[in-house]
């Protein structure tokens, strides 16, 4: 462990992840300073695309087999985000000896060699790991059914969005919406686990209706094709692209739309009912057990069904704003970003003490 000046040692933690613009970057933006605060040196071991994409706010290294393995040294503990982290960090880990925490973020889903490698690989992390941390329910169960020494299910609480730095009115306005017309706001990455021709098959569904517009944020490898579909069958679908600015648009829409096909604590749920933002969210994965009653759940299969969902909330504002206070109130029950960082300090003493070392 390192020494302080004029204190005790302190753990070391070497975090590690693969590729991520997205959720598991922005979780570990989060809690590494906070981990930080609470007396812990922490440092990132990650590609260098991650660490361009997020302001991570502790030291960082890019990943290589080298970097890894001298991180892993030089640690007292291995956090790996993600199964293929830690797969990578695992064989360093037992040559070092030590002790390895993995946060499973992401379901494998799907069929194929690329799916049954996935399946192996997580079979591999989930009996080589310490401790499993799973951020759904459903994570949680595959990862004790492959073999999990110990497993629980550890919350991802949403990063505290800045302000609004556009107004709901200029929003809007370049969408070219009138005051009285509805808007679907869906804030994702553009790939297949999205799900995004649920969004589009609800587009054209409810096409003939000139109070409703959609608009998608995100980038992905899928932007072209949805732009192809959405031009093909003229959808009042705007594909708006990445944004720095969520905020804003929460704040301009009326209804948000969730169409994944897998999801764990979606990020982008917790910030539209924390903002008070209705949500129609796809019934998978984590979604249910995160927003509880306080959002209509459809089925991922189901655009007919999707559909009249989103039109009896269109057509129903009173029951738009009971659900928004729902939400409300649901997002008062979650952990926030300190209480995932008081709950990793604990995970850390505990496998330490089971290595029969102490952590101050």
């Amino acid at each position: 462990m390192a020494e302080v000046s004029g204190g005790g040692p302190r753990t070391r933690v070497a975090m590690v992840l693969t590729a991520s613009t997205g959720g598991i970057g922005r979780h570990a933006a989060s809690v590494a300073p906070r981990l930080v605060g609470r007396g812990l040196d922490v440092a990132v071991c990650a590609p260098e695309l991650t660490l361009e994409a997020h302001d991570l706010g502790v030291p960082t290294t890019p990943l290589s087999t080298r970097s890894l393995a001298r991180a892993v040294r030089g640690a007292d503990v291995v956090h790996a985000h993600g199964y293929k982290a830690a797969a990578l960090a695992l064989p360093h880990a037992r040559v070092h000896r030590v002790p390895l925490v993995v946060t499973w973020h992401n379901a494998v889903l799907g069929e194929g060699r690329t799916a049954t490698a996935g399946r192996l690989l997580q079979r591999l992390v989930a009996r080589g790991a310490d401790v499993v941390l799973a951020a759904s329910e459903d994570l949680l169960d595959t990862a004790l059914a492959l073999g999990a020494r110990e497993a629980e299910l550890a919350p991802v609480a949403a990063p505290a969005l800045a302000p609004p730095r556009t107004g709901r009115e200029e929003r809007r306005a370049g969408l070219r919406l009138a005051a009285h017309d509805v808007l679907v706001l869906t804030v994702t990455r553009l790939a297949p686990q999205k799900n995004l021709d649920l969004l589009l098959d609800v587009a054209a569904r409810t096409r003939d209706r000139s109070d409703l517009a959609y608009a998608l944020v995100g980038a992905g490898p899928l932007h072209d094709e949805l732009a192809r579909r959405v031009t093909a069958e003229a959808l009042r679908v705007s594909l708006v692209g990445p944004t720095d600015d969520v905020a804003s648009w929460l704040h301009a829409a009326d209804l948000g739309l969730l169409p994944s096909r897998w999801e764990a604590r979606a990020l982008v749920a917790q910030e539209a009912l924390l903002a008070g933002l209705p949500l129609v969210a796809t019934r998978v994965g984590g979604v249910p057990g995160l927003v509880g009653d306080a959002a209509v759940l459809v089925d991922p299969d189901d655009p007919d069904g999707t559909a009249a969902a989103v039109l009896a909330l269109v057509d129903d504002a009173d029951a738009r704003r009971a659900l928004a206070d729902a939400g409300l109130r649901q997002a008062a029950t979650w952990p926030d970003e300190d209480d995932v960082a008081d709950d990793l300090v604990r995970v850390y003493r505990h496998v330490l003490a089971g290595r029969g070392r102490t952590a101050p």
